[in-house]
C-alpha cells in the first residue's frame, strides 16, 4: 500500500537547508497496522505530512496505492486527499469545525466528493456507530469530553473511505484510559473495516500494541520491532517483541549509539564475513 525508497526532503529558509528526511526507505502492506516512533525532529512527522499529500518530497520515491507522490498534479492531489488518504491530527481543534455537530462534520468531506444524500447518511450512521460515538451526534465539539472529540475525528477522516488512516500523535493530548479506548477504536477500524493504518506516536503504550513499530532517527528507518504470538517457558502465551536493525537499498545500516559507544566505534570499523553473519569491529589504529 505504501512504498518509500531513499526518500528525501529539504527545507530552505534563505541560505540555510534542514534535511528533515535524508534517503528514508519504507514498506507498509495493505491492511496493515503499524506505529512510528521517534524523538522530535527525526522525522517521523514530515513523513506523515509527506504521505498524506501535504507536503511534497524533495527526491526519491514514494507511492500510496496508485498514486506516484512526486508526480501529482494539483487536482490528483486534492482526488487523493479527498478519497485515498484520511488524516489526524494530535490537536482536536485541527480536526473539528466548532460551530458543526458531529453529524455535520462527517458528512462535510461526501459533500464536497458529491456523496449522494441517502449514501452520507447512512454512512455518517455507521461511522459514529462503530467508532462509539453515535449519542455525540447532534453535539459541538465544545459539547464533547477529548476522546469523543478524536473519535469523531477519526469518523471525520474515514467518511469518504480512504485506503489509508494517517494518526499524527492521536493520544497526545488524552489521558491513559482515553488512549486506550481510542486506540482500541483505531485498531477496529483497520480490522473491520480493512483500512491500513499509519499511527506517529511518542506513547509506548500504544507503540506496544501494534505487531510493527517503526523507528526514525536522523531522517531514515533505523530499526523496527516485530511482535508476535509465541509461547513464554511457563507454557503461556505471551507476545514476543524482535527488534531488527533496518538496511537500506545501499547497504546502510544504523548501529545504535549505546553500541558505538560501548565499542568505541568512530568513523572507520572492521567488517568481516563469517559463515552465517557479519562482525563489526572497531578500528584500533583509529583511537590515536
Amino acid at each position: 500500500m505504501i512504498v518509500c525508497e531513499s526518500l528525501v526532503r529539504i527545507y530552505q529558509t534563505g541560505s540555510i537547508e534542514v534535511q528533515a528526511l535524508q534517503g528514508l526507505d519504507l514498506v507498509v502492506e495493505s491492511g496493515e497496522m503499524l506505529a512510528v516512533v521517534g524523538a522530535s525532529g527525526s522525522g517521523k512527522s514530515t513523513l506523515l505530512g509527506i504521505l498524506a499529500g501535504i507536503d511534497a518530497p524533495t527526491a526519491g520515491r514514494a507511492r500510496v496505492d496508485r498514486w506516484d507522490l512526486l508526480a501529482m498534479s494539483r487536482a490528483d492531489r486534492v482526488r487523493y486527499r479527498r478519497h485515498t488518504v484520511g488524516f489526524v491530527r494530535q490537536q482536536s481543534t485541527s480536526n473539528l469545525v466548532p460551530y458543526l455537530t458531529a453529524r455535520q462534520m462527517v458528512d462535510l468531506p461526501m459533500t464536497a466528493a458529491r456523496t449522494p444524500a441517502r449514501t452520507r447518511r447512512t454512512r455518517v450512521a455507521e461511522l459514529l456507530d462503530a467508532l462509539g460515538v453515535a449519542d455525540c451526534a447532534d453535539r459541538r465539539p465544545g459539547q464533547m469530553s477529548g476522546g469523543q472529540q478524536m473519535r469523531v475525528a477519526v469518523a471525520v477522516a474515514l467518511a469518504n473511505e480512504p485506503r489509508v488512516l494517517l494518526a499524527d500523535e492521536p493520544t497526545g493530548e488524552l489521558d491513559t484510559a482515553t488512549s486506550a479506548e481510542l486506540f482500541g477504536a483505531l485498531r477496529d477500524v483497520n480490522r473491520q473495516l480493512g483500512v491500513t493504518v499509519v499511527v506517529v506516536t511518542h506513547d509506548p503504550e500504544v507503540s506496544g500494541k501494534v505487531e510493527r513499530t517503526v523507528a526514525i532517527r536522523d531522517g531514515r528507518t533505523s530499526s523496527e520491532v516485530l511482535r508476535r504470538a509465541g509461547t513464554g517457558a511457563d507454557g503461556d502465551t505471551a507476545v514476543v517483541a524482535e527488534e531488527y536493525a533496518v538496511m537500506d537499498r545501499a547497504g546502510r545500516v544504523q548501529v545504535p549509539r549505546e553500541y558505538r559507544e560501548a565499542l568505541a566505534l568512530t568513523r572507520r570499523v572492521r567488517l568481516a564475513l563469517e559463515a552465517d553473519h557479519v562482525t563489526i569491529r572497531p578500528d584500533l589504529g583509529d583511537r590515536g
